[in-house]
């Protein structure tokens, strides 16, 4: 874990990461809102509303330091255990937030995708999503990952059903299946793992989230909650994923394993 690290200067924390070894892939569990909300003595929504201040800061950020692919756990399968007060003002906060930034968004050549089944949220929810997966479709810049109703253990049952419908229409054969046939099946498809998973507010759990695509996946954890992460501390996630050995089960440079 590391603790949050505040500079004076922008460009110090700029200087800090090797601008040639950006990860390929971000993925963040965005944790914390409820907690940020409950010190001040505010409703757990105004936390939400603070939160996606801070998304806006990290997309606008993993665009200009020119990362591929960011991917945000917005709305799991399981937060409908949530109260439904709470679950309302989720998805209409998810329309407030692609309704407002969605032409900076396109202006700024950033491609909208979906993790998840978002046929069962509200339509309008549904007609906001459409919208914004059709404006951005061309589009060749930072590909936005939004997991919504999103649920790594179903996605991969999902895969599973797939590929079991292929083999009894013989459009594959059992032999032919490896990894990288199951992983197109998912909501990734195509798209690189993830090289850093970051998770704030302190939490030491995966929580369900793409657990298939971070087997190798460096992950931080840091204690900021989530409406308080800059783009300093997104900075200083970068910098701490530098800093590791990449092994992927081999021996790293100079190591003893």
């Amino acid at each position: 874990m590391w603790q949050e690290k505040r500079y004076n200067s922008n460009n110090m924390i700029e200087k800090a990461i090797d601008k040639s070894r950006i990860p390929q892939h971000i993925a963040i569990i965005m944790d914390g809102n409820g907690r940020w909300a409950s010190k001040r003595l505010l409703p757990r929504t105004m936390g939400h509303r603070a939160g996606m201040g801070a998304l806006k800061t990290i997309v606008k950020a993993c665009n200009e330091l020119k990362v591929p692919y960011l991917t945000v756990f917005a709305f799991s399968t399981e937060n409908w255990k949530r109260p439904v007060i709470e679950v309302d003002f989720l998805m209409r906060l998810l329309i407030e937030f692609l309704h407002k930034e969605l032409t900076e968004l396109h202006e700024n050549n950033v491609r909208i995708h979906i993790f998840g089944d978002y046929g069962e949220i509200p339509m309008d929810c549904q007609i906001e999503i459409k919208e914004a997966l059709h404006l951005t479709q061309n589009n060749s810049g930072l590909v936005f990952n939004i997991a919504l109703n999103y649920g790594a253990r179903q996605e991969i049952i999902e895969a599973v059903k797939q590929l079991s419908q292929r083999v009894t229409t013989q459009d594959i054969k059992p032999e032919d299946i490896n990894e990288e046939v199951f992983s197109q099946l998912l909501y990734s498809g195509t798209m690189p793992d993830p090289d850093l998973l970051i998770r704030t507010a302190g939490e030491m759990r995966i929580s369900n989230f793409m657990l298939w695509q971070i087997a190798y996946t460096e992950i931080v954890v840091c204690d900021t909650l989530w409406p308080d992460f800059t783009r300093a501390d997104l900075i200083q996630a970068i910098k701490e994923y530098q800093s590791r050995d990449r092994r992927f089960g081999g021996l790293g440079q100079g190591s003893a394993d």
